[in-house]
């Protein structure tokens, strides 16, 4: 059998960091996002792919906004349709800014790969790996909830159908989640119907992906800075104990290679921040909407017994909470793992290290007190205390809209 540590070392770099951006690049190369293309058919397939969804997006959702604001119906009934329409409104926003971003996510790519290239001994690859398999673990829970929830809702609302008399006639037709404004499509007669139904069907999964594509991809990149400061940590601890049996200056110079590590990682982590620090508003926003409308829906729909909405409601409901709880949670533990390097560098014995070499953790611990912090448009910071201050707006926005309502 051969030695597991053998095979981290002599592992090929690129084979790991594909390992836990896999779901992610699963997800983007069918919304044609995924920002590395190496072929000249792969940038044409991307283009079209992009058209096809971009028309595709806009056949839903511009009817469906005329049949918000023009369509001769009742509030409740409105109620009803903005919630599928401000998701996908949302899922569009996080599309388009996935593309926007897809040279600034190529270059976090690359760092991370050049990371597992700079990091060499075992052990440090060891918690590489360990943060690589929980990012991508965050990455399949958060697409199995917010695709699976979408899905259910979706097939649950299309399998139905109503009955509607036109000229003493009468037709069955399936219901859709974000209805047309009949003044520019008629959805009511076959095969109109199914035609659109597909093509809702097939847009929600396109937004469900963006969605998800951006939790989980967020996840991914800060449990791979996380895992950076994780090294650095132990790369402080030994320090000391390097410096007792060597005292030499190539101990020192091994402070240098920990200073001009610190930096890169903390370039890491404002890069992360840069890419998605306006579209984590959108979504912290759009979930906290949805949220309080899929709590009045399955209110609603719990007072009729319709048990296959409620358990469609609650499972997007989950979803979408699970969504803005990894936000919070990676704010949360990027900012931790930060101080902690501070922290680290201030508990060693670096009072038996030479004058010189001790002022330096002091840049160290200065440079740690000063965290990058994971924000929603440099508004909100992302933390656990923000997901319950989430979650109470959005119980605060049901409530006032039971009071509007019923």
């Amino acid at each position: 059998m051969t030695h597991p540590k053998r095979d981290l070392k002599n592992i090929n770099f690129k084979t790991i960091n594909n390992y836990s951006l896999q779901i992610n690049r699963w997800c983007l190369k069918v919304l044609a996002a995924w920002p590395i293309t190496n072929t000249l058919i792969e940038k044409i397939i991307s283009f079209v792919m992009i058209i096809f969804w971009s028309v595709a997006l806009a056949i839903v959702l511009i009817p469906c906004i005329f049949y918000v604001l023009l369509e001769d119906s009742d509030f409740a009934t409105k109620i009803g349709i903005f919630g599928p329409l401000f998701n996908r409104i949302v899922g569009v926003i996080s599309y388009w800014t996935l593309l926007k971003r897809r040279r600034d996510i190529r270059n976090c790519i690359r760092h991370m790969e050049t990371d597992w290239q700079l990091i060499r001994r075992i052990e440090d690859r060891e918690i590489m790996l360990q943060y690589a398999k929980f990012g991508r673990f965050i990455a399949g829970f958060s697409a199995a909830f917010t695709q699976g929830g979408q899905l259910l809702y979706s097939i649950a609302k299309s399998l139905r159908t109503t009955t509607i008399i036109v000229n003493n006639q009468t037709f069955i037709t399936h219901p859709m989640t974000c209805p047309a404004y009949s003044r520019i499509i008629d959805t009511r007669f076959s095969p109109i119907n199914e035609i659109m139904i597909v093509i809702q069907f097939l847009t929600s999964c396109a937004v469900n992906c963006a969605i998800m594509s951006v939790c989980s991809l967020t996840g991914v990149l800060a449990m791979h800075a996380c895992g950076q400061l994780r090294i650095m940590c132990v790369w402080l601890n030994k320090f000391v104990e390097d410096y007792k049996k060597v005292k030499t200056n190539s101990v020192e110079l091994k402070l240098t290679t920990i200073i001009e590590h610190h930096l890169r990682v903390l370039s890491f982590i404002a890069n992360i921040e840069n890419i998605m620090h306006k579209i984590c508003l959108v979504i912290l926003s759009g979930c906290t909407i949805n949220m309080c409308l899929l709590g009045y829906y399955a209110i609603m729909n719990g007072s009729a017994f319709d048990t296959a909405k409620v358990i469609s409601y609650v499972t997007v409901y989950t979803a979408m909470g699970f969504n803005i709880f990894i936000f919070c949670y990676i704010g949360e533990i990027l900012t931790e793992q930060s101080k902690n390097v501070g922290e680290m560098a201030y508990m060693i014995n670096w009072y038996q290290l030479p004058h010189k070499t001790a002022l330096c953790f002091i840049l160290i611990i200065i440079r740690s007190n000063n965290v990058i912090k994971i924000t929603a448009g440099k508004l909100i910071y992302l933390s656990i205390a923000t997901f319950g201050d989430v979650i109470k707006t959005s119980m605060a926005y049901l409530n006032i809209l039971r009071t509007l309502t019923i």
